[in-house]
């Protein structure tokens, strides 16, 4: 997101928002009321979806980690299918974190697993265009040959831009774009005196892993926790 006051951007909370595993819900009627009334007024351009919860969810049902994630995968996909009915041009999903690349080897071996596999259903749902949002370097090789077959096979799609943020965090997101602005200071001969009495929010702006992007104008948090710390 640009480096301003994202404060007062609505943020949406869910409760359960993944399907058992395995199955794949039509709109209820109160989904179907919703995209109707919504179609008739202004709709955002921009939503991001902080993909979270799976973890407790699944433990409250007595699955696995991997099948939590899983489950959230697969409603994630009904998601987008509605954005498309709603005619919604972007969709930013928060998928990896640089906080979850963290965690213990099995469980980030296995929410790699299910990001992989949800690229594939992906790129066969054919809703839009796949975008990489984040430090591609920190993932692992497999995931990155993923994800970069599925820009290449949604390049001329029409339909919702879908960002995948992976290995996306705002404080690593700030500290890459200041190490680019360093970087290309040094070429140009720039003193570290003349870039701190010239810099501004647009020179950090420009080096974003989402420049050029409208900040969402909607975040919906899956997890039902209000909190969108780490962008």
């Amino acid at each position: 997101m640009s480096a301003t006051n994202t404060a007062m951007i609505p943020v949406i909370t869910v409760h359960g928002i993944a399907a058992e595993p395995g199955v794949t819900p039509a709109p209820s009627v109160y989904e179907r009321s919703l995209i109707d009334s919504l179609a008739a007024q202004s709709l955002p351009e921009h939503i991001g979806v902080l993909v979270d919860g799976n973890r407790r969810w699944a433990a409250q049902r007595g699955l696995s980690t991997r099948e939590g994630h899983a489950a959230g995968a697969e409603r994630i996909i009904d998601f987008l299918g509605w954005c498309t009915e709603l005619n919604i041009p972007r969709v930013t999903l928060y998928m990896l974190s640089t906080e979850n690349l963290k965690r213990p080897a099995g469980e980030l071996s296995g929410l790699i697993s299910v990001i992989d596999e949800f690229l594939n259903r992906l790129v066969a749902s054919r809703v839009g265009p796949v975008n990489a949002v984040g430090n591609i370097a920190m993932l692992p090789q497999s995931l990155r040959a993923t994800l970069e077959q599925a820009i290449t096979a949604t390049s001329t799609l029409p339909g919702v831009q879908v960002n995948i943020a992976v290995g996306y965090g705002g404080r690593q997101e700030i500290a890459d774009a200041v190490r680019e602005l360093l970087r290309d200071a040094a070429a140009a001969g720039t003193s570290v005196q003349e870039l701190a009495a010239s810099l501004n929010v647009t020179d950090i702006n420009q080096r974003l892993y989402t420049r050029g992007m409208p900040d969402p104008d909607l975040l919906i948090r899956t997890s039902g926790s209000s909190a969108s710390r780490g962008l």
